[in-house]
């Protein structure tokens, strides 16, 4: 029989310790933006990191590859607060994204609520995305991160909505 490794998972903080300087800055790697992409089904393209809304900075600002639309992409290595909740909503604003990302290790139930509320109360232009990262290691390998989607745009409920509306 063939023996079988160990999966753990490893805490996000000992491979990315700082937010801004180690996460950001991996995530906007193209290899590391394309596996998010994948993960949404949406293919990304960075344009910048730290960029600039007023005197606030979101974390990336990205596009869609194909249609152009804006992406803004806010990191949290931490469980979801309202401080994110509102700093996603001001830089959608701000840089008049369509896609609104908000990466997190753990969502609260609370925010899992506001994202699918949005995504109901919102067209279909826009689209909302709660994800949690995680790392995994088998048998002490390197870390493998993992997208995990919780909370994403319902297409077919906002088309049958959008149809409703002429009929």
């Amino acid at each position: 029989m063939r023996e079988l490794g160990t999966i753990q998972q490893c805490p996000l903080r000992e491979v990315w310790k700082n937010e801004a300087r180690d996460f950001t800055t991996w995530l906007a790697e193209e290899e590391n933006i394309v596996a998010l992409g994948d993960a949404m089904g949406v293919e990304l393209e960075l344009i910048e990191t730290e960029s600039s809304v007023g005197s606030f900075s979101a974390d990336i600002f990205a596009q869609e590859i194909g249609s152009g639309r804006k992406v803004v992409i806010e990191n949290q290595l931490e469980d979801t607060n309202h401080d994110h909740l509102g700093k996603i909503i001001t830089y959608a604003a701000g840089k008049d994204a369509e896609l609104i990302v908000w990466i997190v290790a753990r969502a609260r139930d609370e925010h899992k609520q506001a994202i699918e509320w949005l995504n109901q109360h919102t067209d279909s232009e826009f689209g909302f995305f709660l994800i949690e990262i995680e790392l995994w290691t088998i048998d002490g390998s390197n870390p493998a991160p993992r997208f995990n989607i919780i909370e994403r745009p319902n297409d077919w409920a906002k088309s049958v909505k959008a149809s409703e509306g002429y009929s």
